[in-house]
């Protein structure tokens, strides 16, 4: 069963190798405004692909709104290196080997592999579906995006303007009863 992260609590530390080299940590973030983490099917997913190229060329534009990104997968580091060079990513940091217990932890979809993509690329046995995260500096959630299949994502100049909104009204995170 799925677990939900809850707004406004604490969500669980992660930490993960780098594409290009070095480790990522969680909690070692300092973000003026939030932590976005992008959680990508892999490789395999040309949606990601697409989804990631996005993102990639608006980085600069959440950086500026004090937004630290990274993009996360199972993949091992040699797929990670691969999609990077393959998708032509070149600021996006891409984080590799999440492994499933913690993409479970976060609440993601797990799915199994089905064999070769639509790229030609084949599927590893397990991996994370979508999700999309904004952590506030202190670790608590704001906001939360989970889906089950790799297709209607969160929009990125969406995300930019709920950013704005946020900051710009004090918006507090939304979803947070537990008790009715």
């Amino acid at each position: 069963m799925i677990q939900a992260l809850m707004p406004r609590q604490p969500v669980p530390d992660l930490t993960v190798s780098l594409a290009q080299g070095g480790q990522w940590n969680l909690h070692a973030q300092s973000p003026e405004q939030f932590t976005m983490l992008v959680f990508y099917r892999g490789l395999h997913c040309p949606v990601c692909g697409r989804y990631l190229r996005d993102l990639d060329s608006k980085l600069s534009a959440f950086e500026e709104r004090g937004v630290n990104v990274i993009a996360l997968s199972s993949d091992p580091q040699e797929r990670a290196e691969q999609a990077t060079e393959h998708w032509k990513l070149t600021q996006l940091k891409l984080g590799y080997g999440l492994s499933l217990p913690d993409a479970r932890r976060w609440g993601l979809y797990i799915s199994s592999g089905r064999g070769k993509t639509s790229t030609g690329i084949e599927e590893p046995e397990g991996f994370s579906e979508p999700g999309v995260f904004l952590v506030r500096p202190d670790g608590t959630l704001y906001y939360a995006s989970v889906q089950s299949m790799p297709f209607a994502r969160p929009n990125f100049d969406d995300l930019l303007g709920a950013v704005d909104f946020a900051v710009q009204k004090n918006y507090p995170a939304r979803g947070e009863v537990t008790q009715l």
